[in-house]
């Protein structure tokens, strides 16, 4: 009897394209979450089809069901334990081989399966052809190629795999050298009753590399025997029982993999040439800093461009000048226009630009290049080159960049990466510095401010790495091929980063504006700036109403200006000198971070280490602040 309603989980290693296969099936119908009581992501969708309803899982990219990593952990739980009605095993055509070994293990399971070889137009491009029916014929599961960026093979995809939870189609048995084979035989004959979901194959064979999870699960003789079985495993190779059956696994992929694809000669690529440039010894770094820096200059130039179109069509209609007398209702109607004329103006124009960008570098493959050429940088601040990922999306968001430093291996590098990140100029930010220095004072001097940003990072960096000493761990990192990515997908990944950001910051820049012009009308702040006069004035030589825009722009940077314009309205260069202007942006773009960065900050990592985070950004601003205040006339 056909069921109404499948489970489907999404399984294979990293970079194969299985996130986007997930995106492409649920779009919008999509969760986010972790797994019950651990810190890994969890991802999961519905979808229609063909009248049924259908339950994605995309499991963690992993590349083996060892208890090594808290990925493996939940990814094998769920096969075993939920017991989906099928699992989808997604691999890159083009490193066929190398995928099988992950294949292979979920065969030794003996659930449901599909497999998707995705990505074929890559491994065309290499001259590498995959024959769907030879590699059915060598598994026992039906094969499906797909290019998901474009869509090409889903529905193919989807109807096998409801095809294989109606039929209940599980691979063949695929069987292992004579040695490890018999000791696989001998101990699936003495196993015990195992709870449902367990394949007593897959038992065994994890019995014979003493996997301490299944171990811990057996009597003492079924222990005894397993030892005994290993050890004669061992004697014969000469090398541990899970080195040797790790040996089998690969000798196995080749072979299929050899079987199922075909290898035609060609000339080396565009996209291979242009790969060994961007990880050249020399010219990789030259790439890299050129990639990183075009990201920053396309957002400056574009944004200005764009912002100074907005500021004049909506300076035609109306001066934005804020207004602090006359009517109450008067007061919020100047405020909340200044508002949408913020939003409009500073919000738009840069974001979604940079968003695009940087869209675009992630998916092409040049991010990972970058990271991979970053290697040794990062390393003197105690991180590997993946952490440039995290550390680069803080360009746009803290909060996901944070919640990203996931993919780092241990606790202490997600804490050195969170609190590089802290300091990172983030959308919030970026608005600031280019809302302010980019408009009033010149581009120069806003990427100025990036390159002084970077110097601080590694220099706090260097100091976190003291406080928190220890080994870093290797880059292990694949680097799928360099392709050009799908305008779509581009567009859709753009949108959803923009999309929470646009909800949040129009209402809060109309509301917020309209509530400062209020407050201030009815002398609430004056005090407030009275108080801290003797650091705003006195030290960093700003204006008495400074203090103002910094107690605001601890709720979120894009306060600062919101509250300038505001104070004094729309042509704030002048209200504040250059100096006071840059002093204002450096101190904003480093002090507290905003509460939703707080928030997650104390929820990954506790408040203790959230505290020591928030003091040193505060620290940090108010020193270089007035360090900054005190060159800046020799300068300008």
């Amino acid at each position: 009897m056909k069921k109404s309603e499948i489970t489907v989980a999404l399984a294979g290693n990293a970079n194969v394209g299985k996130s986007v296969i997930f995106n492409q099936l649920t779009g919008s119908n999509q969760i986010v979450g972790n797994w019950p009581g651990k810190t890994v992501e969890r991802a999961e969708g519905y979808l229609q089809f063909h009248g049924r309803s259908i339950h994605i899982i995309d499991l963690p990219g992993i590349y083996s069901f060892s208890t090594y990593s808290m990925e493996e952990i939940v990814s094998r739980d769920f096969i075993i334990k939920e017991k989906p009605d099928v699992v989808v095993n997604v691999l890159d055509a083009s490193v066929l081989e190398r995928n099988l070994f992950f294949t292979l293990q979920l065969i030794e399971m003996e659930v449901p399966m599909v497999i998707c070889i995705n990505q074929v137009d890559m491994a065309k491009q290499k001259g590498i052809v995959i024959d769907e029916e030879k590699l059915e014929k060598a598994l026992g599961v039906p094969v499906v190629s797909t290019v998901a960026v474009k869509g090409q093979g889903l529905q193919e995809l989807l109807r096998k795999t409801l095809e294989a939870a109606d039929k209940n189609i599980k691979p063949h048995v695929i069987e292992y050298g004579k040695e490890v084979e018999s000791g696989i035989r001998e101990l699936m004959e003495h196993l015990p009753e195992l709870p449902e979901g367990y394949s007593r194959r897959w038992v065994a064979i994890k019995l014979l590399e003493n996997d301490p999870e299944i171990t811990e699960m057996m009597p003492c003789e079924v222990r005894d025997l397993a030892k005994r079985l290993a050890g004669e495993v061992e004697r014969i190779h000469n090398e541990p029982s899970f080195s040797v059956i790790t040996s089998e696994r690969y000798a196995l992929s080749n072979v299929i993999a050899s079987g199922a694809q075909e290898q035609t000669d060609i000339s080396t690529s565009f996209s291979e040439r242009l790969d060994s440039f961007l990880t050249h010894p020399v010219y990789g770094y030259i790439s890299s800093a050129l990639v990183v820096g075009g990201l920053l200059l396309w957002t400056f130039v574009v944004g200005e461009f764009f912002s100074d179109i907005l500021t004049g069509i909506f300076g035609f209609f109306q001066p934005v000048d804020p207004q602090f007398s006359g009517s109450v209702t008067s007061i919020i109607w100047n405020g909340a226009f200044g508002g949408v004329v913020a939003g409009l103006t500073l919000v738009i124009p840069f974001v979604i630009p940079f968003y695009l960008m940087l869209s675009y570098i992630e998916n092409s493959g040049l991010l990972t290049r970058v990271a991979f050429m970053m290697d040794a940088f990062m390393r003197k601040i105690g991180l590997h080159g993946k952490a440039l990922i995290p550390l680069i999306l803080g360009y746009g968001c803290s909060v996901p960049a944070i919640d990203s430093t996931r993919i780092l291996e241990t606790q202490r590098e997600r804490l050195l990466a969170a609190f590089a990140i802290s300091f990172a100029p983030c959308a919030a930010r970026t608005i600031l510095i280019l809302g302010l220095v980019a408009l009033f004072v010149n581009v120069w001097w806003a990427i100025g401010l990036y390159a002084l940003d970077l110097l601080i990072i590694f220099i706090m960096g260097k100091f976190a790495l003291k406080a928190l000493p220890g080994e870093t761990t290797g880059l292990i990192m694949e680097m799928h091929a360099l392709k050009m990515p799908s305008f779509r997908v581009i567009a859709r990944q753009t949108w959803t980063r923009t999309k929470s950001l646009i909800y949040l910051v129009f209402p809060i820049y109309i509301v917020g504006s309209a509530l400062i012009q209020v407050l201030y009308a009815f002398g609430v702040l004056d005090p407030i700036s009275s108080f801290i006069a003797p650091l705003t004035v006195g030290w960093l030589k700003l204006p008495v109403f400074a203090g103002i825009l910094l107690i605001l722009g601890a709720v979120r940077k894009e306060f600062i200006l919101l509250g300038l314009v505001s104070l004094v309205g729309t042509n704030i260069g002048a209200a504040l000198t250059a100096q006071q202007i840059l002093v204002l942006t450096l101190v904003g773009m480093l002090y507290f971070p905003c509460l939703s960065t707080i928030a997650i900050l104390a929820r990954e990592f506790g408040w203790k280490s959230t505290s020591v985070i928030t003091l040193a950004n505060l620290g940090s601003a108010i020193l270089i602040g007035g360090i900054f205040a005190r060159i800046l006339p020799f300068i300008l």
